[in-house]
């Protein structure tokens, strides 16, 4: 049976450490993570991306509990997944999973499904700033 520890949708700085200690638990022995950071550049812009701004639908944070339960669906995972929104710099979090299980596989299996889900499922946009000041909006999902 899978349990969801964490499913946030946060205006406030993603911490890794609070997802780790989240899924800390002494049958699993594996733990995999992913962090999702703002980088400085997209092949669709002219300039450097130097933010993104994030918001979300009200019905998000039920969403991203949704695909992490689903995810995990039948296996004894536990899971902490969070979403930042507002405007996040280079280098700043926009998303952490933490997946722990029994074993590695079904860890990195479990972590990988949630985050390519959530690029297609979870109702959060977001706008590219450039350097130039220009900014586009992205589709659903981080």
């Amino acid at each position: 049976m899978s349990s969801v520890r964490i499913a946030r949708i946060s205006a406030i700085p993603l911490d890794l450490d609070e997802h780790l200690r989240a899924v800390d638990d002494p049958a699993a022995g594996a733990e995999t993570t992913f962090v999702g950071r703002v980088r400085d550049h997209d092949p669709d812009a002219a300039t450097a991306v130097v933010a993104l701004e994030y918001t979300a639908h009200p019905d998000a944070e039920e969403t991203l509990r949704t695909i992490a339960d689903r995810a995990a669906a039948g296996t004894d995972a536990i899971v902490a997944v969070s979403h930042r929104i507002g405007r996040l710099s280079v280098a700043d979090a926009a998303v952490v999973i933490v997946v722990a299980s029994s074993h590695r596989d079904e860890s990195f299996r479990i972590c990988r499904t949630i985050i390519e889900t959530i690029k297609t499922e979870l109702p959060v946009w977001k706008r590219q700033v450039e350097a130039d000041g220009t900014t586009a909006w992205k589709g659903l999902g981080g």
